[in-house]
């Protein structure tokens, strides 16, 4: 409809011959677009999920359970994909981003910028919900912040193990959890839906974090905001897995799919006319937004 408008707009201008310009850009560098675009939809995913987290935790189950942070997760996801998507990718995880640097999809000078636009997305939307729910936070655990126990609240930011899983364990987890192939300007409802169905299907053991940026900036914030340094002692040293171990499934998961399925398909000029013309590209023919714009 809007381009219908405009289109409308546009053609009424011209015949009463008004000269008729785009839109001004202000910025027009190319990766400083791709990497504000990036910080916000990274912003945007985590707000929803944070929040949702909160509101459960502060609400003692009487705003929510653990299905509704699936759920705020999930469509914070789909929100985050749907605000920037066009211009960054919305990866807003850096193991996908390394995934796409691996396979080519992505240039390896953009590796930092997106590790950074995430960074700062995700630590601003901890601040943003930690000043939203500071009250209700505090209310709920008497002004004590702790990572462990009945009333911790560190949780709420950042991801911990249960108390029965082991660190080998928890790598596993987290390397299966991310074991997929990268989104490749995949549709807001698939990417949500995907991490829904990774929430209530592997979330139990470590609150699926399958995501560096979107676990370490969140922790770092709760360490100066007054948990302090507990947030890395907790679960045997938990803090590193949720950093080391996704990027090992994202690849590993992109190579699957790259053995398995794009391998054999043939190139997109070969098929034929028939049922298989609309079929999904192989991995290398979906080459995300960025790697047009940034290699």
């Amino acid at each position: 409809m809007k381009d219908l408008m405009q289109s409308v707009e546009l053609g009424v201008s011209q015949r009463k011959g008004v000269n008729v310009t785009g839109p001004k850009v202000w910025l027009k560098n190319e990766v400083v677009r791709v990497g504000l675009a990036e910080s916000l939809c990274t912003y945007v995913m985590m707000v929803f999920g944070l929040g949702s987290v909160a509101q459960v935790v502060t609400g003692q189950g009487a705003f929510g359970e653990y299905l509704s942070i699936n759920l705020g997760f999930g469509l914070g996801v789909a929100m985050g994909v749907h605000v920037g998507g066009k211009v960054s990718g919305a990866h807003m995880n850096a193991a996908v981003s390394l995934t796409m640097c691996t396979f080519g999809r992505l240039a390896w000078k953009m590796l930092p910028v997106y590790v950074f636009a995430q960074l700062l997305g995700s630590f601003l939307a901890a601040g943003t919900i930690y000043a939203v729910y500071y009250e209700a936070i505090y209310d709920y655990c008497g002004g004590n912040l702790t990572v462990t126990g009945v009333k911790a609240t560190a949780g709420i930011f950042a991801t911990y193990p249960a108390p029965y899983l082991s660190l080998l364990a928890g790598f596993i987890d987290q390397v299966f959890g991310t074991n997929k192939p990268a989104a490749a300007g995949s549709e807001p409802v698939a990417v949500g839906l995907l991490v829904l169905l990774i929430g209530i299907s592997l979330g139990s053991n470590s609150g699926y974090a399958i995501n560096p940026t979107r676990d370490i900036a969140p922790r770092v914030f709760t360490a100066i905001a007054g948990w302090g340094s507990d947030v890395f002692r907790a679960g045997n040293g938990w803090w590193w897995v949720p950093l080391a171990a996704p990027p090992i499934g994202g690849v590993l998961g992109a190579g699957l799919y790259k053995a398995l399925v794009e391998m054999h398909h043939p190139p997109l000029s070969e098929q034929g006319e028939g049922l298989l013309k609309e079929e999904t590209a192989p991995l290398r023919k979906q080459e995300n937004i960025c790697a047009n714009v940034c290699v």
